[in-house]
């Protein structure tokens, strides 16, 4: 078996060898971290404004007035990361968008989430927002078609042509004024 008749996958390869590869094809066209960090960010931002922590017999409620605030923005940063996911070319908005609702909810909610949602939020908002797809490489051409496509190029003269280094404003070196 030579390399040109070399398969690129083989056919004997277990079934999590070819999910793997396939995930990991469809994780590098997208912004995939920074939809995750989105995700995960909006998790603690949800959850402090409702939570009940109880420590021993003591029971702490940490609610605020801002627990609709904190709904909202933990919902949509998760909206924003599964968006990046399906829609890349979305990228730009939606981590833009996730970096503002981060900051948004240091006042609304609890810090932001005391900083378990605004880190990782403001991470994946700038993954998303700088994350770029990979150029797709130029298919290579055949040399016989390339050269069918080359343009022939000008030929020069095989004799120079008379060229004459006389002043045009003197009549009688110009041949004009006979």
């Amino acid at each position: 078996m030579t390399s040109a008749t070399a398969q690129v996958r083989p056919d004997d390869v277990s079934a999590f060898y070819r999910n793997r590869l396939r995930f990991r094809d469809w994780r590098h066209r997208r912004p995939f971290w920074g939809g995750l960090l989105a995700m995960i960010a909006g998790l603690p931002i949800l959850y402090f404004p409702y939570a009940h922590l109880s420590i021993g017999g003591l029971t702490f409620a940490m609610a605020t007035t801002g627990g609709a605030g904190a709904l909202i923005i933990g919902i949509l940063m998760i909206v924003l990361g599964i968006s990046a996911w399906l829609q890349p070319m979305s990228r730009l908005f939606a981590g833009v968008a996730t970096i503002l609702l981060s900051l948004v909810s240091i006042p609304v909610s609890n810090l932001g989430g005391f900083g378990l949602g605004l880190v990782p939020g403001l991470i994946g908002g700038g993954l998303m927002a700088a994350w770029a797809p990979l150029k797709q490489p130029a298919p290579a051409a055949d040399p016989e078609s390339a050269a069918a496509e080359e343009p022939e190029t000008a030929q020069l003269p095989a004799e120079p042509s008379e060229v004459s280094f006389a002043k045009p404003s003197d009549p009688e070196t110009s041949g004009e004024g006979r």
